[in-house]
């Protein structure tokens, strides 16, 4: 998981934050879905064999707890920040909305294909187990 900190143009009327898909995205985009999340309700729980995600708050709070061969660890994404993540495959996600109306933009790599997904977290724990 890599952290990437993008600029934002403040004005009285409102922020605007620029991503530039060939020079500051870390990834060459596929896809693109947006989330919207009723407070403390969870989506995710699950990892994926070859895809990465770029994830970026478009609003409110949100946790995110992360699984991978090498780390463990749990981010709070918040809109305020301009801070999106980079997820890479074999990452076990768990996404938790912390504030009401909370909407998380995910930026894949892949086009959606089901057989990517992994769906069963005893099934992640053996695929990272086989990838040591």
């Amino acid at each position: 998981m890599k952290k990437f900190k993008f600029r934002s143009f403040r004005k009285k009327s409102g922020k605007l934050t620029a991503f530039s898909l060939r020079k500051s995205f870390p990834i060459k985009v596929k896809r693109i879905f947006i989330i919207n999340g009723e407070k403390n309700f969870v989506r995710g729980d699950h990892a994926h064999k070859r895809c990465s995600q770029f994830v970026y708050p478009i609003l409110g709070k949100i946790k995110i707890e992360l699984i991978s061969k090498i780390e463990k660890k749990t981010i709070i994404l918040d809109h305020n920040r301009n801070e999106g993540y980079l997820l890479k495959p074999k990452t076990w996600c768990k996404i938790k909305f912390l504030t009401k109306n909370a909407i998380l933009l995910v930026a894949c790599d892949m086009e959606y294909q089901f057989s990517d997904y992994i769906e069963k977290y005893s099934d992640f724990l053996k695929i990272i187990k086989k990838s040591k």
